[in-house]
């Protein structure tokens, strides 16, 4: 069976920082539903010191295994699109090319999305594009079934010794 997929484009902004230590920040800033397939990076906004660049064909598969990551996000006060990325390396970066940001995944699981971060990655959330909670909060109605709780037996019911700490 085909896995549901959507392709995405995601927004990288930079604009200035306010450390001393770096003179600019790289941060997702917004996705939207594209069917536009992976190519370079284009500029969407210059105003001087902020810039936006547009990375289109990202795709964005839902897998049966994640539909409790996903059921966490979409029933959340404000559901998030998750993204991978990664500053470029200097050797990646030809003559004055000024992008430097890679988006390199995107997910709409809070699990995957953590398993990420455990895994020392830069992952950033932005804002769910309606059309996308949609589709992913169909998706979690089809497939998501909470695992039931299982019922303990009271501690009257076990045998002294082999309570713990009783």
């Amino acid at each position: 069976m085909e896995k549901p997929k959507k392709t995405l484009a995601v927004v990288m902004q930079r604009r200035p920082s306010t450390s001393r230590w770096q003179s600019e920040v790289w941060e997702p800033w917004s996705v939207l539903e594209s069917d536009e397939p992976p190519g370079p990076p284009r500029m969407l906004v210059d105003r001087g010191e902020v810039t936006q660049w547009l990375y289109p064909g990202m795709p964005l598969e839902l897998h049966r295994d994640e539909a409790e990551g996903y059921y966490m996000n979409v029933s959340s006060a404000a559901p998030k699109v998750f993204v991978l990325w990664r500053m470029r390396e200097e050797d990646e970066i030809k003559d004055n090319d000024p992008v430097r940001a890679l988006p390199v995944l995107v997910t709409a699981s809070y699990d995957e999305a953590g398993r990420w971060m455990d895994g020392g990655h830069s992952v950033d959330n932005v804002a769910m594009p309606p059309e996308i909670f949609a589709w992913v909060g169909e998706y979690v109605e089809k497939n998501y079934r909470p695992e039931p709780k299982k019922r303990s037996k009271p501690r009257s019911f076990i045998h002294p010794k082999d309570r713990v700490g009783g």
